[in-house]
């Protein structure tokens, strides 16, 4: 079932007299289930693709939708609502809260969703426990490791039960083994909870591991593969 749809999309940034392309013209699928990477060297655009899908940014022209919903027109307030309660973020530079512990931060955007106290701790244990952190529970995020830190961003964006986890670069700052252990974690979380992940990446660990690949250059997509679900 189609979860994401994007048309046409364009991004054009202007500083000055000058303009960069960064979209040109990008047409993408996502369906449930998927475990998907939009990989190209820096400058292709992934970023830029991952960023409109989640409401960061407005393209410049082209529609976005999650569950038949256009989103790249809404309010500001409606989009924070989308983003709240139906997309997950897992950033490249974590992004947790300093004076926050690693249970606080992975309950912290269902503390946003109005979530009462005991049932948000719940949820967010049970997050962290998927992602073996539950034994860090009470450590704040200078006592951890830059891979245990990842690990708690991504028990933060699945805690609240999105529709679609979004990931930047979630591994370009990890080495091989704290990568490694993390992208296990997250197929896990897709295979066995059916949480739909997309990531812009370069890593060749997670490429290794995602079930499609969308290829882009230069602001397009130069290639795809069809996701397994299709396939089958």
């Amino acid at each position: 079932m189609s979860l994401f749809e994007v048309k046409n999309l364009k991004k054009t940034y202007q500083i000055g007299d000058v303009k960069t392309d960064a979209l040109r013209g990008v047409d993408l699928t996502i369906n449930e289930g998927e475990f998907t990477a939009i990989a190209g060297p820096s400058g292709s655009g992934k970023s830029t693709l991952l960023h409109l899908m989640g409401g960061l940014d407005k393209p410049t022209s082209g529609e976005v939708h999650l569950n038949d919903k256009r989103i790249d027109q809404l309010s500001k307030a409606e989009g924070a609502a989308v983003r709240l309660d139906k997309l997950g973020y897992v950033f490249q530079a974590y992004n947790l809260i300093p004076v926050l512990t690693a249970l606080e931060n992975a309950a912290f955007v269902l503390e946003l969703q109005g979530v009462n106290k005991k049932e948000r701790e719940a949820r967010a244990l049970e997050s962290l426990r998927a992602l073996g952190m539950e034994k860090f529970r009470d450590r704040r995020p200078n006592q951890l490791s830059g891979g245990q830190q990842q690990r708690v961003a991504v028990a933060r964006a699945f805690a609240a039960e999105p529709d679609i986890i979004l990931a930047d670069e979630p591994t370009a700052n990890l080495d091989s083994k704290s990568g490694g252990d993390l992208i296990e974690m997250m197929k896990r979380l897709n295979e066995e909870k059916g949480v739909t992940f997309v990531f812009s990446t370069h890593d060749p660990r997670l490429l290794e591991h995602v079930k499609r690949t969308v290829n882009m250059e230069d602001g397009r997509m130069v290639a795809t593969g069809m996701p397994e679900a299709v396939l089958a």
